[in-house]
C-alpha cells in the first residue's frame, strides 16, 4: 500500500490549538467498523456505548517537561534538547537542535541546576546525553523543562495539566496519550458503576509518534520503538474479559499497540519491553475489539492503524464527514469511538 492512500484534505483552522473548556465535552464520532455507519455525540456519551462485561484499557504514562535548553559551556551557544528515552543512570536519548552545536564531547549547563555531556551521536541523529544533577531528575526537570507540545500547536498552553490524563502516573513520555485527555475522574466512576472494569498499561510515548512516513510503500517504513509495561493485574483482567465474551476497549493507539504487542505472543501475560509494532490494513487484531481515539494526521502511522481496524474506506469517509462537520483535529481535538 502507498502512503498517499491515507491522505485527506484538512483545513488548518480545524487543528485544535487548545483543549476543550471541559475534558468530557469534546465531540465524539461513533463509527461502526462493520458498516461504516456514523453517529455524532459528545464524549460524555461514551458511557452509553460501553457494555457491562467490557474492560477499558488506559495508558497511565505521564508526560515529562521534556523540552530543555542548555548553554554550551565553551561557547555559550544555546541548544534545545527534547528528551526521548530514559537510558538509566542519568543518561537519556534526545533530539538536539541545532545539531551541529551538540556533538560528542560538548558539555552544557541547564539553568545552573544541571549539567550534561553529549557522549555519542546515534545513526538517526539523536544524541545520548549523560546528565549530572543533585536530587531527583524529574524534580529538576519540573524546574527547568517545558511541556513538549506537538509542532502543529502554536498557542501557549495556559494549564500544563491539560496535556496530562487525569490518571497519569509513571513519568517518561515525550507526548501525551491524547485519547485519554477526554476522561474525568467522574466519568471513569460512571463507567465503573455500569459494570465496566478498568485496567492500566504503561507505554511511554516517543516523539516518533509525530514523525511522517517518508517511504512511498508503507511496508518499507521503519517504526520507532517505545517502552511498555503490561502489569499482571491488567493481563488477568484482559484474559478474564475475553473468556466471558466481553470486549477489550483500548483508549488510544498507545494502549492498542501495547495490548497487540503482548497478544502477538499468545495469551496475555505480565511483561515489559520495547515495541516497534506497525499496524496497517491487513493486520489481524489478536486482542483489541474497540478503540477510543482522536483524529490523526494524514499519511501517519496512526491513521493507518485505525484503517486496519475499521477499513480504509470507512475511515476516510468518516474523516471527510468530520471535516464537513467542523470537528476539531489532533492532540487537543475531538474523539472517535470505533466499535
Amino acid at each position: 500500500m502507498n502512503k498517499r492512500d491515507f491522505f485527506y484534505q484538512l483545513p488548518e483552522e480545524l487543528i485544535a490549538q487548545h483543549p476543550a473548556d471541559r475534558r468530557e465535552c469534546s465531540r465524539l464520532m461513533v463509527l461502526d467498523k462493520q458498516t461504516g455507519a456514523i453517529e455524532h455525540r459528545h464524549f460524555y456519551d461514551i458511557v452509553e456505548y460501553l457494555k457491562p462485561g467490557d474492560c477499558l484499557i488506559l495508558n497511565n504514562t505521564k508526560v515529562i517537561p521534556a523540552r530543555i535548553y542548555g548553554k554550551r559551556m565553551d561557547t555559550g551557544a544555546v541548544v534545545e534538547f527534547l528528551l526521548l528515552k530514559d537510558l538509566s543512570g542519568g543518561r537519556w536519548e534526545a533530539l538536539a537542535g541545532p545539531g551541529k552545536k551538540a556533538r560528542a564531547g560538548h558539555r552544557f549547563d541547564f539553568s545552573g541546576v544541571m549539567q550534561g555531556e553529549v557522549v555519542s551521536v546515534l545513526e538517526n541523529g539523536n544524541r545520548v546525553i549523560q546528565f549530572q544533577y543533585t536530587g531527583s531528575f524529574f524534580e529538576v526537570l519540573d524546574q527547568i523543562g517545558q511541556m513538549p507540545l506537538p509542532h502543529y500547536i502554536h498557542e501557549q498552553l495556559k494549564d500544563a495539566s491539560r496535556y496530562q490524563t487525569v490518571y497519569a502516573k509513571y513519568e517518561g513520555s515525550a507526548a501525551a496519550p491524547t485519547a485519554g485527555l477526554h476522561f474525568t475522574q467522574q466519568l471513569l466512576e460512571q463507567i465503573r458503576q455500569k459494570g465496566i472494569q478498568i485496567g492500566y498499561v504503561t507505554l511511554h510515548v516517543g516523539i516518533g509518534t509525530f514523525r511522517p512516513v517518508k517511504e512511498e510503500r508503507i511496508e518499507d517504513h521503519k517504526m520507532h520503538t517505545e517502552h511498555y509495561v503490561m502489569p499482571q493485574q491488567t493481563a488477568d483482567l484482559i484474559n478474564q474479559t475475553k473468556s466471558r465474551g466481553g470486549r477489550v476497549v483500548c483508549v488510544g493507539t498507545t494502549s492498542c499497540r501495547t495490548v497487540e504487542t503482548v497478544a502477538s505472543r499468545g495469551r496475555i501475560s505480565a511483561c515489559e519491553g520495547d515495541t516497534g509494532i506497525f499496524i496497517y490494513p491487513g493486520y489481524q487484531f489478536k486482542c483489541m475489539d474497540a478503540l477510543i481515539t482522536n483524529f490523526h494526521l494524514p499519511e501517519s502511522t496512526l491513521i493507518m492503524l485505525v484503517s486496519a481496524l475499521a477499513g480504509r474506506e470507512h475511515i476516510l469517509n468518516a474523516y471527510k464527514i468530520a471535516v464537513e462537520q467542523r470537528y476539531r483535529f489532533f492532540s487537543f481535538g475531538d474523539a472517535m469511538f470505533i466499535q
